[in-house]
């Protein structure tokens, strides 16, 4: 896993330099639709949740994220005419993202895929397969494909039209090569490794752009530490979850440097270790940062490219924390590289 974080630059930079002029092709099937359903599990999901966000904030369109058994288990047919039906998945061979896109389209759907598969049988069943650059990954936990995953989707948001500049994208490359020793050489690393060895779980929240980013750390945190972690919109922790934060359960707060959701992290921060809590923070700046018992360096891109940076700290603290426990990170009990679901 920590090999595989470090190939991190050089993944992204192939899947840049491959599919950002592949971004005619998404427009081409975006001038005959209106909406965008993204159709994923596990990471892919995560990366998914950024797509939605991207796609709405900064395209104008509305997204959301499929119920694959709608298409496998209850088998209804819908009326999808107008709809860009977005399936992700690293192998490209879960059958049940397979039989949903396929699904999709009968239904009328336009079809792209977003894989590391090539050949794949998601990226055959696809009109345009956005295929990521990752190389062979071997850790069952996914580093380095979902963060290639995250720059295909932005490749699908500028050919969708948002309003960004593709040179942002550019720059993620250098910037995680960056952050990737910065983060390993911060010392609040073995500070929240140690706090978070003592612990049984953690609640992990951000809100729009970076909200994927906190469910992808909760899920690593789950599948590469087996400590129970929650991964939450802060509006939605709000409503009734914080109660969960105590001594026992530390919040792991994750943000852009800068964005409108960027305030509202830095009061939650400011809540739970008013309450006596501990806050962490990955990301958000200095005002994140000053507002937490520590906090992980975040990178220094925009709101929109953030996410593909703001994991990576992630990665590094799971994988750490992982070896802490005196867990393998490489083979979590139970899983397997490609899962299968109905």
């Amino acid at each position: 896993m920590r090999a595989e974080i470090g190939e991190q630059p050089d993944a992204l930079r192939r899947t840049i330099d491959a599919l950002l002029p592949r971004t005619p092709d998404v427009g081409a099937l975006a001038r005959e639709t209106r909406q965008v359903l993204f159709i994923a599990r596990g990471s892919s999901d995560n990366a998914a949740v950024y797509g939605r966000y991207l796609v709405e904030s900064r395209a104008g369109r509305l997204a959301t994220l499929a119920a694959p058994s709608i298409a496998t288990t209850y088998k209804r047919r819908l009326d999808l005419s107008g709809v860009l039906a977005v399936a992700i998945s690293q192998s490209g061979k879960t059958e049940e993202i397979v039989e949903t896109l396929d699904w999709a389209k009968d239904c009328g759907a336009r079809t792209v895929a977003v894989t590391n598969g090539a050949g794949s049988p998601l990226a055959e069943a696809a009109e345009v397969a956005l295929i990521t650059e990752a190389g062979d990954e071997i850790a069952v936990p996914a580093t380095k494909t979902y963060t290639t995953q995250l720059a295909a989707l932005a490749v699908l948001g500028l050919g969708l039209g948002a309003d960004v500049a593709a040179d942002d994208l550019r720059r993620v490359p250098d910037e995680v090569a960056r952050l990737i020793a910065a983060a390993e050489a911060s010392p609040a690393l073995p500070e929240i490794v140690e706090e978070l060895a003592k612990v049984p779980g953690a609640v992990v929240s951000g809100r729009g752009i970076a909200f994927g980013t906190a469910l992808e750390l909760a899920l690593k945190i789950k599948e590469a530490c087996y400590l129970h972690a929650m991964g939450l919109s802060y509006a939605d922790l709000l409503h009734g979850p914080i109660a969960v934060v105590d001594e026992q359960t530390p919040a792991l707060l994750v943000a852009a440097d800068s964005g409108p959701t960027l305030p509202g992290t830095i009061a939650l921060a400011r809540r739970v270790e008013g309450a006596g809590a501990r806050a962490f923070g990955v990301g958000g700046g200095d005002g994140l940062a000053q507002a937490c018992t520590a906090a992980l360096p975040g990178p220094a891109l925009p709101e929109w490219t953030a996410p593909l940076g703001l994991i990576v700290p992630g990665q590094i603290l799971v994988e750490n924390l992982a070896r802490r426990l005196g867990v393998d990170p490489d083979v979590p009990r139970g899983l397997n590289k490609v899962t299968q679901t109905d």
